[in-house]
């Protein structure tokens, strides 16, 4: 199909592999948050590889344990097939379908996406991935639906953090319905070229470049179309710091910290900060925002 996005990002850009998994454990280094992050287009090629066991060792899920090591120790026990996704709500085509159901036919490809971090730290990753509006295409959305919401499995067996109740689980975020079309809205099934891992969201994925990570919600098993605004887990658990739309705006802080700037995984920890880019470097959805202010509405 035709794409209406440009993409300035190339495979020089993006994170090293090594780096990208690692990216918790450079963290755990640091003094603070607000000492994290840079910006997302800049080259990040300079970072010597870890070993394989320390690149899969730091990771946030919060299902499998707060620690930053706690989802590659924990995050095996995730059972990821047989996979099923939930389409609900206001759409023609409702329903339970396995994930290679609700896939077939569409055209997977690779994106290179700027990813930033609502803790200020960012980078460049290669996911592999299909658009939502083909998912959402497929299924129909009826007239009258505006939102569309999202939600995380829930293997309270598997999932230690689920059984101490760290969140109000299951995990559930959502989007505006036009947000969820544009094209740059992906779900991503791998990243470099392989399959997600358990403690990055296997086995299929939200990707929404231009808002903090933690929109991109894991371990999708239930898609919902509605006309009201759905719940989104960080903003029950903490509004003030999580608005609902969680959009990379340089110039509105989160109370702990600065956004204006960043700091790149890949960049070493004593790597200049960089200016931290409005929309996340994606000028093409400030349209979806015309008439909102973005301090209220944040």
């Amino acid at each position: 199909m035709a794409h209406r996005w440009t993409n300035d990002l190339t495979r020089a850009d993006v994170t090293p592999k090594a780096a990208y998994l690692n990216r918790r454990q450079i963290l755990a280094g640091t003094i603070g948050l607000g000492a994290i992050g840079l910006a997302g287009a800049a080259r990040a090629d300079t970072l010597e590889p870890n070993t394989l066991e320390e690149i899969t060792s730091y990771n946030n899920y919060y299902e499998f344990g707060t620690g930053k090591t706690d989802p590659a120790t924990n995050a095996h026990k995730l059972v990821t097939s047989p996979w099923s996704i939930k389409v609900d709500g206001m759409v023609d085509n409702p329903g339970d379908y396995a994930l290679g159901d609700l896939l077939d036919g569409l055209t997977e490809e690779e994106r290179i996406y700027r990813f930033r971090c609502v803790e200020a730290w960012s980078m460049v990753i290669p996911w592999n991935g299909i658009e939502l509006a083909d998912i959402l295409n497929k299924v129909g959305v009826q007239s009258g639906a505006k939102y569309v919401a999202f939600e995380t499995v829930v293997q309270p067996e598997n999932m230690i953090g689920v059984q101490r109740r760290v969140l109000d689980f299951p995990y559930v975020e959502g989007l505006r319905l036009d947000e969820a079309m544009h094209p740059l809205t992906i779900m991503a099934t791998g990243i470099y070229g392989e399959p997600i891992a358990n403690q990055n969201g296997a086995p299929i994925r939200l990707v929404v470049p231009w808002k903090y990570g933690f929109k991109s919600i894991k371990s999708i098993v239930r898609i919902t179309l509605t006309d009201e605004e759905p719940p989104i887990s960080w903003n029950v658990a903490n509004a003030r710091e999580y608005g609902f739309y969680s959009n990379v705006n340089p110039t509105v802080d989160h109370p702990r910290w600065s956004q204006a700037t960043e700091r790149k995984i890949g960049g070493g920890l004593f790597a200049s900060r960089q200016d931290t880019l409005m929309f996340n470097g994606y000028p093409e959805v400030a349209s979806l925002y015309e008439g909102m202010d973005l301090t209220v509405n944040f």
